[in-house]
């Protein structure tokens, strides 16, 4: 496995129950300018392979990525179980829940 993808894989794993993350501020934290597509491929292709908490990963608005019918729902159930507060238009505070 490529070493950027363990660092990026590791701050994914880093990311704990109830916080949440984004796509960018992943790849910065490991050295990779422009990186956000780079943690989407690795959520994508390993996340059930390693167990990755890829719901606390979203967009640096704070908005979920994923669409309707295509896993938005469950990671919407999935952070509300960890107590992050969505709101009805499907936004999350970073200030007060991210990492």
């Amino acid at each position: 496995m490529v070493d950027s993808t363990c660092r990026i894989m590791e701050q994914i794993l880093a990311v704990p129950a109830g916080k949440v993350s984004c796509y960018r501020d992943i790849a910065l934290k490991v050295g990779i300018p422009n990186g956000a597509r780079q943690t989407v491929r690795v959520l994508h292709s390993l996340s059930e392979k390693y167990d990755l908490p890829w719901h606390r990963v979203i967009r640096s608005n704070g908005s979920i990525a994923l669409e309707e019918g295509a896993g938005r729902e469950l990671q919407i159930s999935l952070l509300r179980a960890e107590g992050v507060k969505i709101s009805p238009q499907g936004r999350i505070d970073m200030k007060k829940f991210g990492v």
